[in-house]
């Protein structure tokens, strides 16, 4: 990598997107911010390490709406409608209340049993195969998130293998035509759902946000609730799907921190925040765009809606904060993390990513005591884009 000009990101190949660490490290013993062009093709500033990605996530100068985005930025608008992520203050603090009045703890409390019996029988699935073989994003990762949100929201079981498709493409396809196709497809169909939930309501926390009104009466619109159901439904699969198989992953890849697990199972909770920490789904924090000139380390990134990209996965491996972060240690005290975001866009979902990943880790580990990764570790292929990583496949043997 050289400083003359944006780093290309993009021209790092397939080893950047296998294991991104090292090149973030280097930029970070740099200063914190940096012109880089993505492997999406267009430029932005990047924020790297802890603290001044934890002061960039919470800075109101940074702006979610895509209304701030300078005009000269060759970006793919996501199809959504307006929603908790894509606002800010005063829209986003009356989307969140709205949303957060239905998506309580206790409603997810309430799905532990449901995400048990779901990971239970995809298990009896997987294991029945004869050749003592899977991946473990089909077998398990993937349909258990998508099991557990589409139950959730109400989304029918048919319609669940187009929503992945539409999902995956919408983060990682490298054709912006087809990401933008995607998310059309997506909005389009949770459009006509919605109209189905107002003609025949369920228990469902999408029929629950169409009647959700809070104190003053206000209620969600049209368009936000097509925003809201889209980033429920994209975010609660993409995340949790991508914890569970990178989570796994690093528990195969270190096994005497496996051995440990194993023999004592109270260190779940622990185990699961040093995944999130040490490879989270989240590699960069959704777009953000400047208000007005923010100088972060003594860069100053322009105002008039640049684009900012805040490396989540380099600030939960800053040494500054992370003693040897490089190290994947189930024991390490699990505070200050920024897997889930920082400041008033903290992911509203933790509580049932949290809960899913132990349920999931907690019965694999039980059901399979010879677990163990079915190809070598350079050989597993990554997500292709910034902002959610994870394994494509994970292939695993147990017999």
């Amino acid at each position: 990598m050289t400083t003359a000009g944006p780093v290309d990101l993009a021209a790092l190949g397939e080893e950047f997107v296998r294991d991104p660490f090292p090149v973030y490290a280097a930029l970070r013993a740099r200063g914190p911010v940096h012109r880089v062009r993505v492997p999406e093709g267009h430029e932005a500033w990047l924020v790297v390490g802890y603290e001044a990605a934890r002061a960039a996530l919470a800075d109101p100068r940074l702006a979610k709406s895509w209304e701030r985005a300078s005009p000269t930025l060759s970006l793919v608008r996501p199809a959504a409608g307006p929603n908790m992520l894509n606002s800010d203050p005063p829209d986003h603090g009356r989307l969140r209340k709205l949303v957060a009045r239905e998506f309580t703890p206790r409603r997810v409390g309430q799905l532990a049993p449901r995400v048990e019996e779901i990971t239970e029988t995809l298990l009896d699935a997987m294991l029945a195969r004869p050749d003592g073989r899977a991946d473990l994003v089909e077998a398990l990762s993937v349909p258990l998130s998508m099991a557990v949100i589409c139950e959730l929201l109400g989304v029918p079981t048919l319609d669940r293998a187009a929503f992945r498709t539409w999902s995956t493409d919408l983060f990682s396809h490298p054709d912006p035509v087809a990401r933008s196709t995607a998310g059309r497809q997506l909005s389009d169909y949770l459009a006509r759902l919605l109209d189905d939930k107002r003609r025949a309501p369920d228990g469902g926390l999408m029929s629950a946000l169409i009647r959700a009104v809070d104190d003053d009466g206000d209620r969600l619109g049209p368009e936000e609730l097509i925003g809201t159901a889209w980033l429920l439904l994209v975010a609660g699969y993409e995340t949790t799907a991508n914890l569970i198989s990178s989570g796994v992953l690093a528990l195969l890849t270190h096994p005497a921190q496996l051995a440990s697990l194993r023999a004592d199972m109270t260190l779940i909770d622990g185990a699961v925040e040093e995944m999130l920490r040490y490879d989270g789904p989240v590699e960069a924090a959704t777009y953000r765009f400047t208000t007005e000139s923010v100088d972060i380390g003594g860069t100053v990134i322009p105002g008039g809606g640049e684009l900012v990209l805040v490396v989540v996965a380099d600030a939960d491996r800053d040494p500054e904060r992370f003693p040897d972060p490089d190290r994947f240690d189930i024991r390490r005290p699990a505070q200050g993390h920024l897997a889930f975001g920082h400041g008033i866009h903290y992911c509203l979902g933790a509580p049932l990513a949290r809960a899913e990943a132990r349920i999931a880790v907690r019965a694999l580990l039980r059901r399979c005591p010879g677990l163990a990764l079915d190809t070598r570790p350079e050989a597993v292929r990554w997500r292709l884009g910034m902002l959610v990583h994870g394994p494509r496949q994970l292939p695993v043997r147990w017999a």
